[in-house]
C-alpha cells in the first residue's frame, strides 16, 4: 500500500518529460530557422569598409533602386550674390538750394508722386533779397542802356569824349551779366523770373521733384531749419529695376554680355524664382573683396519687386551634355558627395553596393550633374533611390567596429 504512490510519481514525472521533449522537439527547429533566416537577411557589412550586402527583401523595404546614369544638356552656373536696384538717374535727393526754414511738407514716405510735385515748401528772408538784388540789377541795365545810347550819340557827333562810351559800354555790360546770373539764381530756388518782372515778389520757394516715383524717405518736418548740404526729400522710380550682382573674381572670365540669370528673393517667403539677363560686365575690382559689379535687366518687368532686395543668384556661363542623377541617390558631405554603385548581386538577390565620391554641379528638373572621381563605365548601376539607408547602414558597420 505504501509503495503504490511511489511508482505513480514516477509515471507522472516520466510523462511530463516526455512531453517536453516533445514540446522542446517540435518548437526548437522552427525559431532556430527563423532566427537563422532573419540572421541571413539583415544587411552584412563586407570586407570592404565602403560596401554593404543587402538581401533582396531589404532593399525592397527600403525601397531601393538601381538604374544607369542620365546624360543630359545641363547649363553650368556662377553663383553670385547680390540686390535690386535702379539706376541712378532714376533715384532723386532733393535738397535746399539756400537755407531757409521749412513752412510746408506735402509728402509722405511710400506715397507716389508724378514729376514737377511740390514735395515742400520753404521760407526766408535772403530769398526776398535775391529778389530785390535781380530787379535791382535789371533796373540798372535799362538806365545803362540809355546811357550807352546817348554816349554813342555824343560820340558820333563828336560832342562827347571816348573815354565816356567805354565806361557806358563797360557799365552796361557788366551790369547784364550781373542781371542774367541773378536771374539764375532766382530760377534755381524754383521762382519765375518772368512772374518777378511783373513785380510779384515771395518769400516762400517750392521744392519740386523733377522724376515721378515713390518717396523713399522725408527727413524735414515744418519749422525746421535746413542747409543745402541736407537731403529733405528723397524719390525712387522703379520703372527700370535692375540687378547689381557682385561676381568674384575666379568667376569674371565665364561671363558674358547677354547670358540669361535666375535669382530667388530672400526673405521674400516663397520659392520662386525670376528671370534676367545681363547687360553690362564690369572692368573694375571693387576694394579689397575682389569682385566685379555684374547688371543684368529683368525678363520679364516685375514691378512687385523693391529696389533693396537682397538676391541669390545663378548665372547660366555654358551648356554641355553631363552625367546626372537624382537628388535622392546623392549623399552630401561638405565639398563632396557620395552615390552607390552595385558591383555584385547573386542568383538569390543578394546585392553588394559600394560608396563612391563623386562632385556635383548644376541641377536640372530634379537631377544633378555628377563628376566621377573614378574611372566609372557607362554600364554601371547606381543605386538611384535609397542612398541614404545605404549610408546609414555603412555607418551603422563602421561604429560596430570602432
Amino acid at each position: 500500500m505504501k509503495k503504490q504512490p511511489t511508482i505513480s510519481f514516477q509515471l507522472f514525472t516520466t510523462l511530463m518529460l516526455g512531453a517536453m521533449l516533445v514540446v522542446a522537439g517540435c518548437s526548437s527547429p522552427e525559431k532556430k530557422a527563423e532566427a537563422e533566416e532573419v540572421k541571413a537577411e539583415a544587411p552584412a557589412p563586407a570586407a570592404n569598409p565602403e560596401e554593404v550586402q543587402v538581401s533582396e527583401t531589404h532593399q525592397q523595404a527600403a525601397g531601393i533602386e538601381v538604374g544607369g546614369f542620365q546624360w543630359q544638356n545641363v547649363a553650368t552656373e556662377v553663383q553670385a550674390n547680390g540686390s535690386i536696384e535702379v539706376p541712378p538717374q532714376n533715384r532723386i535727393s532733393i535738397s535746399a538750394v539756400m537755407g531757409g526754414y521749412v513752412q510746408k511738407v506735402n509728402v509722405l514716405p511710400g506715397q507716389t508722386i508724378k514729376a514737377g510735385t511740390v514735395v515742400a515748401v520753404l521760407r526766408h528772408p535772403d530769398y526776398l533779397k535775391l529778389q530785390q538784388d535781380y530787379l535791382q540789377s535789371r533796373a540798372r541795365v535799362r538806365f545803362l542802356a540809355e546811357e550807352l545810347e546817348r554816349q554813342q550819340v555824343l560820340d558820333a557827333e563828336d560832342v562827347g569824349a571816348k573815354r565816356k562810351l567805354q565806361q557806358a559800354r563797360a557799365d552796361y555790360a557788366s551790369e547784364q551779366a550781373a542781371e542774367r546770373s541773378l536771374a539764375g539764381q532766382v530760377r534755381l530756388l524754383g521762382l519765375s523770373v518772368e512772374r518777378l518782372n511783373t513785380g510779384h515778389i515771395t518769400s516762400s520757394v517750392p521744392l519740386i521733384t523733377p522724376i515721378s516715383g515713390n518717396v523713399k524717405a522725408v527727413n524735414i518736418n515744418p519749422g525746421q531749419y535746413v542747409d543745402p548740404q541736407n537731403v529733405l526729400v528723397e524719390i525712387v522710380n522703379r520703372d527700370d529695376l535692375h540687378l547689381e550682382l557682385k561676381v568674384f573674381e575666379k568667376d569674371v572670365a565665364k561671363v558674358r554680355v547677354g547670358q540669361p540669370i535666375l535669382f530667388s528673393v530672400q526673405n521674400r517667403g516663397t520659392n520662386e524664382e525670376f528671370k534676367a539677363r545681363v547687360f553690362l560686365v564690369g572692368t573694375v575690382f571693387e576694394d579689397e573683396a575682389r569682385t566685379v559689379r555684374v547688371h543684368a535687366h529683368l525678363e520679364p518687368e516685375r514691378f512687385d519687386l523693391l529696389p533693396g532686395q537682397f538676391v541669390a543668384a545663378r548665372i547660366q556661363t555654358a551648356g554641355a551634355r553631363q552625367r546626372t542623377l537624382p537628388e535622392y541617390a546623392l549623399v552630401q558631405a561638405g565639398e563632396f558627395s557620395y552615390a552607390f554603385v552595385r558591383t555584385q548581386q547573386d542568383s538569390s538577390g543578394r546585392a553588394t553596393f559600394r560608396r563612391v565620391k563623386v562632385r556635383t554641379g548644376a541641377s536640372v528638373g530634379g537631377d544633378v550633374a555628377v563628376t566621377l572621381l573614378e574611372p566609372t563605365a557607362d554600364t554601371t548601376y547606381f543605386v538611384r533611390r535609397g542612398a541614404y539607408f545605404l549610408n546609414a547602414e555603412i555607418g551603422k558597420g563602421q561604429n560596430d567596429e570602432d
